[in-house]
């Protein structure tokens, strides 16, 4: 299966990173083909609302970065996003990203049937904290008819390495299992 992994960690080495290493490497042992983008590391901006997605030959008119994240969402079988929540919503650099995913919807592109997942992590213990992500999320993918393979919600984790305090990394290793 062809993955497409969407991170969204300014911290290269925080909790939610320590989780998607632990996937694409139970992934890639799966046999699976892992495509990794890093949105914070992209020069992605949100939706214009311009509705020229894919008429100019690319899928966004303004972000150039974004068409490589779109031909390989095109070209997967499945997609995982993953990020800690940040202010209780969806990190702003991620969420970027997510916004020009509506270039798939507006350029006629069938996405329909591809398998996802959800890996975020939080600093406050209530699992409803996680919530601003995981719900957003869920409606983003029934809009594109996209079938949940998995969630890893992790709570209680804020510094670098409290992940290995709990089974965060275990649970993200077995979702490689599920696509």
């Amino acid at each position: 299966m062809k993955i497409t992994v969407i991170t969204g960690s300014p911290r290269k080495n925080g909790n939610s990173m320590a989780m998607v290493r632990s996937f694409i490497k139970e992934a890639e042992k799966c046999g699976h083909t892992v495509n990794l983008y890093d949105a914070v590391s992209m020069n992605i901006s949100g939706c214009h609302a311009c509705m020229t997605c894919y008429k100019t030959g690319k899928a966004c008119s303004f972000n150039r970065e974004f068409d490589a994240v779109a031909s390989s969402i095109l070209e997967s079988d499945a997609v995982l996003f993953a990020m800690p929540v940040y202010w209780y919503s969806i990190p702003a650099q991620i969420k970027a990203v997510i916004d020009c995913i509506f270039s798939l919807v507006c350029g006629g592109k069938d996405v329909a049937g591809k398998k996802w997942g959800l890996i975020t992590c939080c600093e406050e213990n209530d699992p409803s904290v996680m919530d601003g992500v995981r719900i957003p999320m869920e409606r983003t993918a029934a809009l594109l008819k996209w079938n949940l393979a998995g969630e890893v919600l992790i709570p209680g984790v804020l510094n670098e390495g409290e992940i290995d305090k709990t089974d965060g990394c275990k649970q993200a290793a077995e979702l490689a299992h599920k696509f």
